[in-house]
């Protein structure tokens, strides 16, 4: 990986050391800057679980993915600026199956995902049962059995998780569905979003829907060049 190319990409010029004020600066501007996307899926490009594959296609390509591209190019890169980073399986329903969504361990401590589309901005502090405040709302982890639930703003549901560690290659089965099962909520229609300073821009098949300073506006994207067109102006694809 060249590490100076994918900090570029991030727009990120600080230091890089293993400490938590970078690991918070690097979590953001990965948000701000790499969209999470599944337009592979529906261009019928087979979407491989392999770091390279993953930091090639976001830094050199400059494309966003989904959990498992953007978590895993995100887990090579600290891992090569010194932090200690475990691969999680998550779920963000009650009904989803293990390996459903994957987020990152970092240090031991560090509850990172820059893979979820709309969540938190700045990592969460895994030990804390109490509300934790980010630029993107409020935030709490609480415990239930031997899972770990992440809440989000108004006590909603945003992902059930463990600290037990994984290998990459256990997410495959659930990334293969992902792509190809009509079940899947990635194979029913194209998403593009990416957060900003002020809110967040999102792409589906027929609308962009932009939220900034907690107002939301919505706008009819009518026929496929128009769509191409947004995606180029909005997203840089």
């Amino acid at each position: 990986m060249n590490m100076d190319t994918y900090l570029a990409r991030l727009g990120y010029h600080g230091p890089r050391a293993a400490t938590e004020p970078v690991l918070r600066e690097l979590h953001r501007r990965h948000l701000l800057t790499v969209p999470f996307e599944n337009l592979d899926i529906h261009w019928n490009r087979t979407i491989v679980l392999d770091e390279t594959r993953f930091i090639e296609k976001i830094v050199d390509e400059r494309r966003g993915g989904f959990c498992y591209e953007l978590n895993g190019a995100f887990a090579a890169l600290l891992r090569a600026l010194g932090f200690d980073v475990q691969l999680l399986s998550a779920r963000p329903a009650e009904a989803a199956p293990e390996f459903d969504h994957m987020a990152l361990l970092v240090d031991s401590r560090w509850l990172a995902d820059v893979g979820f589309g709309e969540s938190f901005l700045e990592p969460l502090d895994v030990r804390r049962r109490d509300e934790q405040h980010d630029p993107a709302g409020v935030f709490r982890i609480e415990e239930r059995g031997s899972e770990l639930m992440l809440m989000g703003e108004e006590g909603k549901l945003e992902f059930f998780f463990t600290l037990t560690p994984h290998d990459l290659s256990e997410f495959e089965p659930m990334c293969h569905y992902q792509q190809t099962s009509p079940e899947s909520h990635f194979t029913k229609k194209r998403v593009c979003s990416v957060a900003t300073e002020a809110g967040r821009i999102t792409l589906t098949d027929d609308r962009l829907i932009v939220r900034e300073h907690g107002v939301r506006t919505e706008t009819l994207i009518a026929g496929e060049e128009a769509w191409r067109e947004t995606l180029r102006a909005r997203f840089g694809f």
